[in-house]
């Protein structure tokens, strides 16, 4: 639907021209939207997002009397409150400082060694490394916003450079940005109700290998680092996060996601794909007081054992537009990765593992505190960030 919404589909004959969704290049979509000649629909002979998209744009429809006409679908477009839009995006990045800067302080920070050098204070250290990521530059070329910031107060003084990537690449640190993600969220714990989940991958620098039976020999990729996480449908806030492996199962993610997203949010509605579909995992949704909208695989059965897997079913088979009312929900957790990636970048600069999950996680919390920007203009929210231990 966003290929079909925001790109030029090209009809030549009876092949269509489809651009690509990294915007590099088009593939060709022949066979009445049968066949395409992207890698995806090579290796597994299913219908892709190209076909999907053709499909968007022109419905075919047979009469009667043979006739065929083609009706175009209409561009489906939101309310923007452009005077709320305009006015978070030209003080977006005072305010980010200023929040960035509130939300820090509620780290701790460690006693000083009784030896040695003094640390940096540890809430300067994430300020410079949370803005570093928020800036989208090298190290080096950061230098000059990092004085800026310790003009301004935000920080004691400029750290250099590699002190901000120590941070970066310190296993101390991960769990105190899955905290401070989850403290992002919280000034939204009234807005949002319904959640979708969803896993998008952030490419890496580094390449793995392995032997395809289809190529007969050895293959490199680039590696990538695999996010997991629920996402507020009204706002695109990120309530949880679990970051893994790159071939780490959607479907075992979920529990996580959804423990950490019910201890803040009252959770009303909760939407998915087939990957995540599960009894238990619907269970578990309805236990939590909220309504879980997953589509069946094509080999699903009734379960009267399993009433909620039942319940589904039932929905998802008989009552399709109701379902499918709901589960549009979803594509809200895909923009949130657009979102994401488009301004912080789809890939990450650090070269080892716990500094790419790092800079992940830094991403994810920057965006979270662009949302709060926004809302603080359209919806009036006062973003108040309590200490790490509180209740408050």
């Amino acid at each position: 639907m966003a290929i079909a919404a925001t790109a030029k589909l090209v009809r030549d004959g009876d092949t269509w021209l489809v651009p690509s969704a990294t915007g590099v290049g088009r593939y060709a979509v022949t066979g009445e939207a049968t066949r395409c000649t992207c890698p995806d629909f090579e290796l597994r002979e299913q219908p892709c997002k190209h076909i999907f998209a053709v499909e968007y744009v022109v419905r075919r429809e047979e009469k009667a009397d043979g006739t065929i006409t083609e009706t175009r679908a209409v561009r489906v477009t939101y309310r923007q409150d452009w005077p709320a839009y305009n006015k978070a995006q030209t003080t977006e990045k005072e305010t980010f400082c200023k929040l960035l800067r509130d939300l820090v302080a509620t780290v701790p920070n460690p006693a000083p060694k009784a030896t040695g050098r003094p640390r940096l204070p540890l809430p300067d250290m994430l300020f410079a490394a949370g803005f570093k990521v928020y800036s989208t530059v090298s190290g080096r070329r950061f230098q000059t916003d990092l004085r800026d910031a310790a003009a301004k107060g935000f920080i004691a003084k400029a750290p250099h450079y590699n002190s901000v990537f120590n941070v970066i690449e310190s296993e101390d640190v991960t769990p105190i940005l899955h905290q401070l993600l989850e403290t992002t969220s919280l000034p939204l714990r009234e807005v949002e109700k319904d959640f979708a989940a969803d896993s998008t991958g952030f490419g890496t620098h580094t390449h793995f290998r392995y032997y395809s039976v289809r190529y007969e020999g050895v293959r490199a990729e680039k590696a990538w680092v695999k996010t997991h996480a629920m996402v507020g449908v009204k706002t695109n806030v990120i309530a949880a996060v679990v970051i893994d492996h790159r071939d780490a199962s959607d479907c075992r993610q979920f529990p996580a996601l959804l423990e950490a997203t019910s201890k803040n949010f009252t959770m009303r509605e909760v939407s998915a794909d087939k990957a995540y579909t599960s009894k238990e995992n619907l269970e578990l949704v309805v236990s939590k007081g909220a309504e879980p909208y997953m589509p069946m695989k094509t080999n699903a059965k009734p379960d009267k054992k399993a009433p909620a897997w039942n319940k589904l079913y039932h929905l998802f088979a008989y009552r399709q537009e109701e379902f499918a009312a709901h589960y549009h929900k979803r594509s809200n957790v895909e923009a949130t990765f657009s979102m994401v990636k488009r301004v912080f970048g789809d890939s990450v600069r650090s070269k080892t593992p716990v500094a790419q999950v790092n800079e992940v996680l830094l991403k994810l919390i920057c965006h979270n505190i662009r949302v709060l920007i926004h809302e603080m203009h359209e919806l009036g929210v006062a973003p108040e960030f309590a200490p790490q231990g509180s209740t408050s």
